[in-house]
C-alpha cells in the first residue's frame, strides 16, 4: 500500500510560510507572503502570468531559497531538512517534463522512489516495486507500463508524472499548471485523480491553475495571487468580478450556469444596461495611502458602498493588497520603486475625475513626495481634500515649523513625525492647508465629510 506518513499534530500546519520575500536580480517578485496549509488542504493558486505562482511553488519545494522570511515544513525550517528528506515529503508535478532518454512508463514512475534508495550501488527493493505498481494502478497507467514515456499523449504523460509523484509517498503534492495544453477530457481526468488523492489519502495539494472555472470546481480553497496574496478564501469569496478585473486587468462576469452548482467565470457582456451601471458607479473618491495607513478608511468606504480609486501604491504594500480587494481601481507601482511618470499620470487623471481626495497619514519620503505635489495642484484648482490625522498614539507635536499655523492644523496632521524628505513633505502639507484642505480626526468624521461632498452640501 502507498501509505501516508504523517508526523504532525492535528493543530500544527503541514506547511507554513512567514513573511516570505523573493526576487530575481533587482526585481522583487514576491513580497511578505504569509500562508498556512493544513495536512489535508486542497488549494488552487490563481493569478495572471508573471504574478509569481511558479516561483512560489519552487520556494515551497526547496528548489529556491527565500531572500527573507521562513518556510516551515511540519514545524521545521525547510532549509534544515536536506534535499532527500524534502523529496520524501513533497512531490512536484511540473507543467512539462522533457526526458532525453527512452524511458518506459514504469521506469519513469520508479524514479519516484529515488529519495528512498540509499547508497550508490543500491537498487530498488521488493517494497519499492510494490509501491510503484500501486501508484501506476491508482493513476490508471498500468496497461501501458512498457510504452515509452515520450510516445504518450499529453494527458497520459501527466498521469505518469502524478504516478511518479505518488510513488514518493508525499504528504504534500505541488502541481504547476497540471491542465495546461490538455484537452477537456484529460483536464477533467487529471483533476479528478488529484481530488481523489486528496480525499482518500489525505494528501495536501497546492496547484497553480490557469483555468478559473476548473479551479472553482475542484478546489474548495483558492489563493488569488499577484506578487502576494490578494485573497484567500472559498471560490465564492475569491471569484468576484471586481476583484478578478483588477488583478487580471480584464472585465469578467461570474455566475452559476443553469444546472450547475459551481461558479463560472465568463467574458464580459456588452449590454447598454451594463454600461449604464458602470457609469452610475463612477469613483467618487481618490485615496492616497501606504504602509497600512489606509486600511480602516478603505474598509469603511467599502462598507458604505462608496466607490474609490487608490494609489499609487507599491506591490507588496499591505494597503495595495487590500485595495485590490476593495477599490474600484488601483494605481500600481513596483515594489520599493519611486512613483513613476506613468503612475503619476494615472494619479493626475484620477484627480481630475473624482470629487474628493483623502490623504491618509502615510510616511512621506523622496519616492512618494510627487503624490503630495499632485495633491497640492488638485487642491489649488478646487478639489476638496481631507487630511486624515494619525491616531493619538501616533501624533507627535514638535516645536518649530509645526506651530507656525494659527490654528495648529499642521500639528494635527502629524506630518512633522513622518516627513523623511528634509522638510519638503511638511511644506507641501502646509500648502494643502492654505488651499483649504480639511483635517479630520476619525474615520467617522471622514465618511461624514465625504457624504457632504457627495450630496453637494458644504
Amino acid at each position: 500500500m502507498v501509505e501516508q506518513q504523517q508526523h504532525i499534530t492535528p493543530t500544527q500546519p503541514l506547511l507554513e510560510v512567514r513573511a516570505l520575500t523573493f526576487g530575481y536580480q533587482q526585481q522583487t517578485l514576491l513580497y511578505n507572503v504569509a500562508l498556512s496549509i493544513a495536512g489535508s488542504a486542497m488549494v488552487g493558486l490563481l493569478g495572471p502570468n508573471g504574478s509569481g505562482k511558479t516561483t512560489l511553488l519552487r520556494l515551497l519545494s526547496g528548489v529556491l531559497q527565500p531572500q527573507q522570511g521562513t518556510i516551515l515544513l511540519e514545524g521545521r525550517d525547510l532549509r534544515t531538512w536536506g534535499r532527500r528528506a524534502i523529496a520524501q515529503k513533497i512531490a512536484v508535478v511540473p507543467q512539462e517534463l522533457h526526458v532525453p532518454f527512452a524511458f518506459t512508463v514504469e521506469q519513469m514512475v520508479e524514479l519516484g522512489r529515488t529519495p528512498f534508495i540509499t547508497g550508490i550501488f543500491s537498487t530498488a527493493s521488493r517494497h519499492d516495486h510494490e509501491i510503484v505498481a500501486e501508484a501506476m494502478e491508482i493513476a490508471s497507467i498500468t496497461p501501458f507500463a512498457r510504452r515509452l514515456f515520450n510516445e504518450l499523449s499529453g494527458g497520459e504523460r501527466q498521469r505518469v508524472l502524478i504516478a511518479m509523484a505518488l510513488a514518493q509517498q508525499p504528504t504534500l503534492l505541488l502541481l504547476d499548471e497540471p491542465t495546461a495544453h490538455l484537452d477537456i477530457k484529460y483536464q477533467v481526468e487529471t483533476l479528478e485523480l488529484v481530488q481523489a488523492l486528496n480525499r482518500k489519502r489525505g494528501m495536501a495539494v497546492i496547484a497553480a491553475m490557469h483555468d478559473l472555472n476548473l479551479a472553482a470546481r475542484y478546489f474548495p480553497r483558492l489563493l488569488l495571487f499577484q506578487r502576494g496574496i490578494v485573497a484567500d478564501a472559498s471560490p465564492a469569496e475569491v471569484l468576484q468580478p471586481d476583484l478578478l478585473s483588477r488583478v487580471y486587468g480584464v472585465h469578467v462576469q461570474v455566475g452559476i450556469l443553469r444546472g450547475s452548482e459551481h461558479l463560472s467565470v465568463l467574458p464580459p457582456g456588452n449590454t447598454s444596461e451594463e454600461d449604464g451601471q458602470q457609469e452610475q458607479h463612477a469613483p467618487l473618491v481618490h485615496v492616497i495611502a501606504g504602509g497600512g495607513s489606509g486600511e480602516l478608511l478603505m474598509r469603511a468606504l467599502a462598507d458604505a458602498h462608496i466607490p474609490f480609486i487608490a494609489g499609487a501604491l507599491n506591490i507588496g504594500d499591505s494597503d495595495h493588497t487590500l485595495a485590490l480587494r476593495l477599490a474600484q481601481r488601483v494605481i500600481t507601482e513596483q515594489p520599493y520603486a519611486p512613483i513613476s511618470t506613468t503612475a503619476l499620470e494615472q494619479v493626475r487623471n484620477s484627480l481630475h475625475q473624482v470629487r474628493l481626495l483623502i490623504i491618509c497619514p502615510t510616511p512621506i519620503g523622496p519616492g512618494n513626495v510627487p503624490l503630495l505635489q499632485e495633491a497640492v495642484r488638485a487642491a489649488r484648482r478646487g478639489l476638496p481634500v481631507l487630511l486624515l490625522a494619525p491616531t493619538i498614539d501616533e501624533q507627535v507635536y514638535t516645536a518649530g515649523e509645526a506651530k507656525e499655523t494659527d490654528d495648529g492644523r499642521l500639528e494635527r496632521t502629524g506630518m512633522a513625525a513622518r516627513d523623511y524628505t528634509g522638510g519638503i513633505g511638511l511644506k507641501l502639507m502646509g500648502e494643502l492647508l492654505q488651499s483649504n484642505a480639511r483635517v479630520v480626526s476619525s474615520i467617522t468624521e471622514t465618511i461624514e465629510a465625504m457624504r457632504q461632498v457627495q450630496s453637494g452640501s458644504k
